[in-house]
């Protein structure tokens, strides 16, 4: 794995900047992609929030200072890019309630990438409900173990909040499994 702050460096050299940044992808497209799947949960789409991503981040690449890790910039955007995602599908499709909790159990157990279990599709299907900030400091600290004070960093919020949320949704999780038993 290449330094951080070795390949920011070579990323903010004109001469460098292609090769860091064909690092920077191999580096971090699958962290990255694994992000993006558990917001989006198709593959198909996760592979088409990923290049959004990435392009994102060439394309931003003069406005990154080093002010934070370079998975944390790259994560904000992933996360960003998700949550645009989901708006337009929400958009595209309107569903009741009902629909929706069989919806996202139909999507994962029909996506041939996907190899969990029906513990697995019910947990989505709990987090699909919680409220979208909810929803985002869930998936960033149950699957990616990130620190708060690096979740507040990508989403511009106190860790105080950010904790309070991720209580939250963790006792709206449990409820959701106590009464689908």
């Amino acid at each position: 794995m290449t330094d951080d702050k070795l390949l920011i460096t070579q990323l903010t050299d004109p001469k460098t900047q292609r090769r860091a940044f064909e690092t920077l992808v191999r580096q971090y497209s699958e962290q990255l992609y694994w992000q993006i799947r558990r917001f989006v949960l198709s593959h198909d789409d996760a592979d088409d929030v990923l290049q959004n991503t990435l392009i994102k981040a060439w394309q931003g690449l003069g406005s990154f200072h080093g002010d934070s890790k370079l998975l944390t910039w790259l994560s904000r955007i992933a996360i960003n890019e998700s949550l645009d995602f989901l708006r337009r599908q929400k958009n595209m499709v309107t569903m009741s309630t009902d629909d929706e909790e069989t919806g996202v159990a139909n999507t994962l157990m029909a996506d041939d990438y996907f190899d969990g279990d029906e513990t697995e599709a019910q947990l989505q299907q709990a987090i699909a409900q919680l409220p979208e900030v909810q929803r985002t400091v869930f998936l960033l600290r149950y699957y990616d173990d990130m620190k708060y004070s690096d979740i507040s960093r990508a989403l511009g919020t106190s860790e105080g909040a950010l904790k309070a949320s991720y209580h939250i949704a963790v006792k709206k999780i449990s409820e959701f499994f106590k009464s689908h038993d």
